[in-house]
């Protein structure tokens, strides 16, 4: 347990974070203020990052609920925060929320959407919110779009040819917009607000990022092939970057789906 959170949450939370994360839960948790909610769900919550824009941001009355299915996740999470601060931690699955129907007035998801069986997940939260509550959830765009993922896919293609490592890519295999939204509808949820999002970022330790993301579930199916010293990787992985997206800052790109949508 200990080497994942070293070698896995920890550099997710300190390298990955604030690149491909803190820009955009930052405008979650903007948008989420704004309607001034009294009790928020946020689902996937990781090491919450989003989970410390919204209680800087929400009323300070308001009660905020943060789950995830990873212990190691929340721990991080928890240390964010003072004893003193209402956030409610708990271990529980998007697919079967432990919260009685019409609990909360938002329910919030940044980047987890693309790992719950979609269907399931937003009758869940639709079950939760109360009428006129708010649904607030992003994905990432394709990896034409998001070169965290296609260009790791590349290098890791070089070590593996016949057998390359996966897992980048499933975060970036959910931007078809239709089938999100004809799920929604079927669910009931009604407006339904889609927008592309388009960010770049400076990354000023890009050898930091690339070992973040070798080192995210992806090393676990390095380990498993062999063979190859996963820093070699890394090292690789930085200079693609830096060759593609310049050096000293690399200006880095991203892109993400927001759909914005409520519980009739």
């Amino acid at each position: 347990m200990a080497s994942y959170v070293d070698d896995v949450v920890i550099p997710y939370d300190r390298d990955l974070g604030p690149v491909l994360f803190e820009h955009y839960g930052e405008d979650t948790a903007r948008r989420i203020a704004a309607i001034a909610p009294r009790d928020v769900l946020e689902i996937a919550a990781g090491t919450g990052i989003v989970t410390r824009h919204l209680r800087k941001l929400l009323p300070k009355d308001a009660r905020l609920t943060a789950i995830d299915i990873s212990d190691s996740m929340m721990d991080v999470a928890r240390a964010k925060f003072r004893p003193d601060e209402q956030v409610t931690f708990q271990n529980a699955d998007a697919m079967a929320l432990p919260f009685d129907d019409e609990s909360f007035d938002a329910v919030v998801c940044q980047f987890g959407v693309m790992f719950f069986d979609k269907e399931i997940a937003f009758r869940e939260a639709y079950r939760t919110l109360r009428h006129g509550g708010r649904y607030l959830f992003r994905v990432w765009d394709s990896e034409q779009y998001n070169p965290f993922a296609s260009l790791s896919f590349e290098v890791l293609k070089r070590y593996f040819p016949e057998d390359t490592p996966r897992f980048l890519l499933d975060p970036v295999a959910c931007h078809q917009i239709d089938p999100i939204k004809e799920k929604l509808i079927r669910t009931g949820f009604d407006p339904i607000v889609i927008s592309v999002q388009r960010h770049e970022y400076e990354i000023l330790d890009v050898a930091a990022f690339a070992r973040a993301l070798v080192y995210s579930p992806v090393i676990f199916e390095i380990r498993d092939r062999g063979g190859v010293d996963p820093e070699e990787i890394t090292a690789a992985l930085a200079e693609a970057f830096s060759k593609e997206f310049g050096s000293s800052p690399t200006r880095y790109p991203m892109q993400a789906i927001l759909f914005e949508t409520e519980r009739r």
